[in-house]
């Protein structure tokens, strides 16, 4: 299942001038980051490292502007933004769900700074509120360096889960997982602790939860409390 899209137009590596365009976007980022704020800030982390590092002062100089919503004067970092794709190759990168599994596919045929680049004009595209909630996430993708995986989902996301079902809808899952109705109002910071409390005597192995999923057991309860608290 397609979660989220970007496809990024670029010079092809033959021409001589380096130009960069955005072509089919599919990007969700509500609630934040949302499906697309994690391909994006996946972007940036799986392409960075190729990135000639007198460039990444300037990568953080270029989010911070989009986050405030200044004119990105062009050329910028050797590329030119541009509306026409004509004459240019292209890369398109998905994220995809499988279950309650979700991962990345990186279809990258340009370099990795137009990668990088088109990640961040992407984010210029969305609407100012959206747009001031996901360029934190490019920032923080940007000092990752372990792999681009389950950890980096949840480093992003700022959450200890990352099953589908709880980054699409948060209150939902975590509602239903302490066994709430997941349309009714609210429960108060007792009523979460207490739900919290029972759901987890039932998993823990000393209570005759199963061992080997325990651990995860124990820490989507961990979150979902975090996340009605």
């Amino acid at each position: 299942m397609l979660l989220a899209e970007l496809e990024i137009f670029h010079s092809r590596p033959a021409q001589p001038t380096r130009r960069i365009s955005l072509g089919h976007m599919v990007l969700p980022v509500d609630p934040a980051p949302g499906f697309g704020g994690l391909l994006l800030g996946a972007i940036v982390a799986q392409h960075l490292g190729g990135v000639d590092g007198d460039h990444v002062p300037d990568i953080h100089r270029l989010i911070n502007e989009v986050e405030d919503g200044k004119r990105i004067v062009q050329p910028r970092l050797r590329h030119r933004f541009q509306l026409d794709r004509h004459g240019l190759g292209s890369s398109t990168h998905r994220l995809v769900g499988d279950g309650d599994d979700i991962s990345f596919d990186f279809a990258t045929t340009g370099t990795d700074l137009a990668q990088v680049l088109g990640a961040i004009y992407a984010v210029e595209r969305l609407a100012l509120d959206h747009r001031r909630l996901i360029t934190p996430v490019l920032q923080k993708a940007a000092r990752w360096r372990g792999p681009v995986g389950p950890s980096m989902i949840a480093y992003l996301a700022g959450s200890q889960t990352t099953t589908l079902e709880a980054l699409a809808d948060p209150r939902g899952w975590a509602m239903v997982l302490l066994g709430f109705e997941i349309d009714g109002s609210k429960p108060s910071k007792r009523e979460v602790t207490k739900a919290f409390r029972s759901k987890l005597r039932g998993v823990h192995p000393d209570h005759g939860g199963v061992e080997v999923d325990a651990a995860k057991a124990m820490s989507d309860l961990a979150e979902a409390r975090r996340i009605l608290s």
